[in-house]
């Protein structure tokens, strides 16, 4: 029985402070487990007392860094708690290198300061501690850990998370990955001791990798297991599946000794170079890390493939609760029998080395596979087992291109799609069917699921009909078929996350994963879709809105505008009203204002021009409005600016333009056409800059405009020119403010 078994009465919900609470559980029950053994060793106890002193040390850092950042009214006496608690500790250290005994005085102490101090001194502080971490500031540094970091700041969360949200939408980048999760499920990181910290992942996300470790991936075909695919008798072979995932650990846990034999042969080729040793020892040394990381942890990348063909092998329905379940069964066995075939290996070849049973009992993956197989964990106990961490899911785009299956867990993307080729219009039999940006030429062509050929073949249908068959018959046809209502845009998102959510518990590493959403959705059901995946379990995801790409992937009967969105190759019609933003700014001594017209958010039209308030009085508390345009009765047309006053009534000033001076409307003209037509915001603020006018008016005139628009410029975006204060061209957009990234230098304006 463990002497003190961590509950969830001990949890704080705090992941930062909960986690390093279990690791000084684990120490308090190491020096009872090595006191209360028949032989217990001097040296292992002086080593748990140091690590006591040491992590008690830090983590009580950690604590009062949250207090003095967020200003907790009862620190003293808490600190008061600390202090006392590392005295005591130290006292017991000293007392013990002298030559006195370690008893079970210790351990009560022990036990009931840190129950009382959880449950009744940490609990005080708890609302406090979850109000302060759901405020809008969040504090950045780097490097993340230093304590005397070079670069600081605080930002307000809730704004990066809504432009995350609106670049997911609009572009289907960033993905997102759940650190929590990915930490708080990490087996490697419980050997955190021996340099198995999780610092980033593989460049798709399913390998989350510490310093110096490779990234290793295999996957199973899961519809090869499916016996008599897309007839009724169809069922999952499970014998053949597993034999098959003791072959693959082997095959893996062979590839990695292959790896190390290159990088040996890398290593020696280093050291016999005639090169100084100076200049060979960072190579050197960074490849001994990289042979040192694959030594102890022999980490593997098991995965599958073609689940969405799996589940329509075997008549199910994907995102159905029946084929999740089915879906989460074979992930299951997957991770059994990989965990199995990794334990017999360490009998038969020797476990990774740092394995200890101990560090990583309360991991609960490894808790999992304790409760799923009993008798393997004791074994594993017993032996270890051949690799730290050996199961992910790659998206296998290239792998299932070659197999012409699904991808990894996604369902088929699109039953029937249509795809382009480049021509040469004066070709025979060919046609233009689309047109890019510069001119190149396309014709389209539909491309057939193979499986869903595989369907109609096995169900009596004239696959030679494809060629020219009608699409109402196509569509008959691809209704009778199991992926109807199963495409990636067919699939209900919920049960999408909810599926990865239920896999990834029998997953070590992560998914990488895309939830596919219809065009229209809104960025709120985006935040939802992200929002969910984290409270389903899911280490990472991605979103993917339909359309929000140009490429060459269509779905079928798409209607998608023939030009680049982004740089269209004409102008698109101007809507009678646009929303419009108001910028004020200072012309010498006079008040002058701008109308910025917007369109999908950036700028599309400027007026501006003095404000004359007898012809044109809005009051400054109105920063937003409708630019309408009107036509008259003659041909002409006009500009006039709506906005709503604080009393709810509709004001409309009429005519803006002709409100402005000639020659300012002219420029404002200039600048709308160069907006209009796509340039980006960045690089028509540096032509506006570049124009050398004579009138002192005007170039102030020119500053305005160029403050006005550079508020929409995208934070991050690159600009040329070195900067005043360093030197490094590393000059950015933040916040409308030219902004050096490496020194943080800042220049406004």
């Amino acid at each position: 029985m463990t002497f003190m078994p961590w509950t969830p009465e001990l949890a704080l919900g705090v992941e930062e402070i909960d986690s390093q609470r279990q690791e000084l559980v684990r120490l308090t029950n190491a020096l009872h487990d090595e006191i209360s053994s028949a032989s217990p060793h001097r040296e292992t106890i002086h080593g748990i007392l140091e690590g006591l002193v040491d992590y008690t040390h830090n983590h009580f850092i950690v604590e009062e860094v949250l207090f003095q950042k967020h200003g907790y009214p009862d620190a003293d006496k808490h600190l008061s708690e600390h202090s006392g608690f590392t005295g005591k500790m130290m006292g017991w250290l000293t007392r013990f290198e002298d030559g006195e005994d370690v008893n079970l005085e210790v351990l009560d102490f022990l036990k009931d300061w840190l129950v009382h101090h959880i449950c009744e001194e940490d609990r005080a502080y708890l609302p406090f501690m979850r109000a302060a971490l759901a405020g809008k500031k969040y504090h950045q540094q780097f490097p993340i850990k230093s304590d005397h970091p070079k670069y600081e700041q605080d930002i307000d969360a809730k704004k990066l998370w809504d432009k995350i949200i609106h670049n997911a939408w609009k572009s289907a980048e960033p993905g997102v990955l759940f650190w929590d999760t990915i930490i708080r499920e990490s087996v490697p990181d419980c050997y955190a001791d021996e340099g198995f910290v999780t610092v980033s992942t593989n460049p798709c996300g399913e390998i989350p990798l510490c310093p110096y470790d490779s990234c290793r991936l295999l996957a199973l075909n899961l519809l090869s297991y499916v016996d008599n695919p897309f007839k009724k008798d169809a069922k999952f072979n499970f014998d053949k599946f597993r034999s098959h995932v003791a072959m693959a650990m082997r095959m893996m846990d062979d590839i990695i000794d292959l790896e190390l034999e290159k990088v040996e042969q890398i290593i020696e080729k280093i050291a016999a170079d005639p090169e100084d040793e100076d200049v060979r020892r960072v190579e050197l040394e960074l490849w001994k890390k990289i042979l040192g990381m694959a030594q102890k942890g022999r980490r593997t990348g098991l995965g599958i493939t073609a689940e969405g063909d799996m589940l329509a092998a075997l008549g199910l329905v994907y995102g159905s609760e029946e084929a999740i379940a089915f879906a989460v069964e074979v992930q299951k066995t997957l991770a059994v029998e990989a965990y199995r075939a990794s334990v017999k290996m360490a009998a038969e070849r020797g476990a990774f080395p740092v394995y200890d049973a101990a560090k990583e009992k309360d991991n609960p993956m490894i808790a999992r596979i304790r409760e799923a197989d009993p008798e393997l964990y004791a074994e594993m106990e017993k032996v270890g087992r051949r690799n730290i961490a050996m199961l992910t899911i790659a998206p296998t785009g290239t792998t299932s291109l070659m197999s012409q299956t699904t991808s990894g867990i996604e369902p088929v993307f699109r039953t029937v799609y249509k795809r382009r080729r480049k021509i040469n219009p004066s070709d025979k039999d060919t046609h233009v069917d689309y047109e890019d940006e510069t001119g190149e030429k396309f014709q389209e062509y539909n491309v057939y699921h193979h499986n869903f050929v595989k369907w109609l073949e096995a169900n009596g249908y004239d696959t030679s009909k494809l060629a020219t068959i009608s699409d109402e018959e196509l569509g008959e046809w691809v209704a009778a078929s199991p992926y109807h209502g199963a495409t990636a845009n067919d699939i209900d998102w919920v049960a999408k996350v909810k599926m990865q959510g239920a896999i990834q518990k029998w997953v070590d590493h992560s998914i990488s994963v895309t939830v596919n959403l219809p065009n229209n959705v809104s960025e709120g059901l985006v935040a939802q879709v992200y929002r969910t995946a984290w409270e389903c379990g899911c280490k990472g995801v991605t979103v993917y809105r339909d359309g929000c790409r140009d490429g060459v992937l269509l779905e079928k009967g798409s209607k998608k505008k023939q030009k680049c969105e982004e740089h269209p190759g004409q102008v698109p019609k101007r809507p009678k009203s646009i929303p419009a933003d108001i910028v004020r700014f200072k012309n010498g001594t006079e008040d002058w204002i701008a109308f910025v017209g917007l369109q999908d958010g950036r700028p599309y039209e400027v007026f501006t021009g003095k404000i004359e308030e007898d012809a044109m009085y809005i009051p400054r508390k109105i920063d937003k409005g409708y630019i309408i345009k009107v036509r008259e009765e003659d041909g002409t047309k006009r500009y006039d600016f709506q906005y709503t006053d604080r009393y709810g009534y509709t004001n409309t000033i009429g005519g803006i333009s002709r409100l402005f001076d000639e020659e300012f409307w002219n420029y404002a003209k200039l600048i709308s056409g160069v907006l209009r037509h796509g340039m980006p915001i960045e690089k028509t603020v540096s032509l506006i800059e570049s124009l050398h006018l004579n009138s002192e008016s005007i170039n102030t005139w020119k500053t305005g405009v160029c403050r006005a628009l550079k508020q929409y410029i995208v934070d991050g975006t690159k600009s040329k020119g070195k900067c005043p204060s360093c030197g490094q061209e590393n000059m950015a957009y933040q916040n409308g403010c030219l902004t050096c990234m490496s020194c943080g230098y800042s220049k406004c304006g």
